[in-house]
């Protein structure tokens, strides 16, 4: 299975931010879209980093109630780690264990696809593994 077949099944939007945006507003999408991380565009709408719960908890540890007024672009995480649509699910779930991170953007020839979390990939693990399961039981179930 590849990162394409993950994006065909749970869409590729995306949503993204502005450097400018402050910390409360982006904390406050990342709420009510009940997601973990937003795109940082920089000025010509391409991605310049990433913002993540993780991110709000270190500019919140750093920083104090004064990081809520301040903008993410000085926040962020950049330069991002992204991978392929054509990557396979392994390979993503090992650059994510490497890193230390939760999200990784889809990117291909410099356009951003879609966004996967760590959640993602492992839900679509364990659906492989219901289904080896259901066929390797099948399979005892005929010689029987």
């Amino acid at each position: 299975m590849t990162i394409l077949d993950i994006l065909n099944r749970k869409g590729r939007l995306v949503v993204t931010a502005r450097p400018t945006e402050t910390l409360l507003a982006t904390v406050r999408t990342l709420t009510e879209k009940r997601i973990g991380a937003v795109i940082v565009e920089d000025e010509h709408l391409r991605p310049g980093g990433i913002f993540t719960e993780r991110d709000f908890a270190k500019a919140v540890a750093k920083h104090g109630e004064a990081a809520l007024s301040m903008p993410i672009g000085k926040l962020m995480s950049a330069p991002i780690i992204t991978c392929r649509p054509s990557d396979r699910i392994d390979s993503a779930m090992a650059l994510m264990t490497r890193a230390k991170i939760r999200h990784l953007p889809v990117m291909e020839n410099g356009e951003l696809l879609g966004i996967v979390s760590i959640g993602d990939l492992v839900q679509q693990r364990l659906h492989e593994k219901e289904l080896e399961a259901g066929v390797l039981l099948d399979l005892s179930r005929m010689r029987a």
